[in-house]
Formats: C-alpha cells, sequence, structure tokens
C-alpha cells in the first residue's frame, strides 16, 4: 500500500512522524529519503520521539557522526548515509548488526545505499518540496498497522 501526505510546517512533518513512531512495533527499517531540505530530520525526529527518544532536542541529523543511537521504547538508530562513499562503508557500519526485533533503524539518504537496503524490506518515505513550507511525503511498502492521517 502506498499513501502520500501534504504537510504545511516542519512542526507538521514532526507530528506525522510521531504518529508513524507510536505505531512501529519493532524490527523495521525505515529508508527516507529526498533532496536538502525536505523535510527528513524533522520526519525523523518526529518518528524517534513517537518511538519512545526521551530527548527531542538529542534527535538531530548525525552527518558527520554517521550514526546516532537513542533509546526509547526499542533501540532506535538513526543513520545518516550522506558522506559515505560507498555500499562498503555502510555495511562496515554494522548495519545487519543494528536490524532485530527490538530496533529501529532509520536510514536519512537512504537511496545513497539502496543495493544494501533493500533486502532489508524497508518503509520508504520520499519526501518532496512542494513550496516554501509544504512538503509532499510519499510512503510506499507501508505495512498494514501503519495508520496515517
Amino acid at each position: 500500500m502506498d499513501t502520500e501526505i501534504l504537510t504545511h510546517s516542519p512542526e507538521e512533518t514532526i507530528a506525522l512522524g510521531r504518529t508513524i513512531g507510536n505505531q512501529l512495533q519493532g524490527g523495521e527499517v525505515l529508508a527516507i529519503v529526498g533532496p536538502l531540505g525536505s523535510g527528513k530530520t524533522h520526519l525523523i525526529k518526529g518518528i524517534a520521539v513517537g518511538a519512545g527518544a526521551a530527548d527531542r532536542e538529542a534527535v538531530n541529523s548525525p552527518t558527520f557522526v554517521i550514526v546516532n543511537q537513542y533509546a526509547g521504547r526499542f533501540d532506535i538508530y538513526h543513520i545518516d548515509a550522506y558522506r559515505l562513499d560507498s555500499v562498503d562503508e555502510f555495511e562496515m557500519l554494522g548495519f545487519d548488526d543494528m536490524c532485530y526485533p527490538d530496533s529501529i533503524v532509520l536510514i536519512e539518504w537512504a537511496d545513497r545505499v539502496e543495493a544494501v537496503v533493500g533486502d532489508a524490506s524497508p518503509i520508504r518515505f520520499e519526501l518532496r518540496h512542494q513550496d516554501a513550507q509544504s512538503r509532499s511525503i510519499q510512503i510506499h511498502n507501508q505495512p498494514e498497522y501503519l495508520h496515517v492521517p
């Protein structure tokens, strides 16, 4: 099932993420793609908070450290693949070890590591600019238990 949602502000994108995060059951991989400034980090911030990350302010893009981990209802791994030079580098991060029933793996710039991520059957989020504030968010490979407004 595919869904398209339009958000009109960063706050709405975060709220959508929170709704998604509240429904995650563990073991999911979320592949998040879109151009710079399309709201990927805002969506991830909401998902992490919805999945129980205690400190919303601690959820930020791990552009330079590559992986952030947040404690919540699940072990939450936030990977930023933007600065990775190869799929091999991504695999060396221990992606397979992050995927287990009590974890959630959020991959920003997942299109850069599609060859590896695709094997995990991720829920895919494609974000696009509609205008200065609005974003189109398409959800692909959406599980039946995930209901979005």
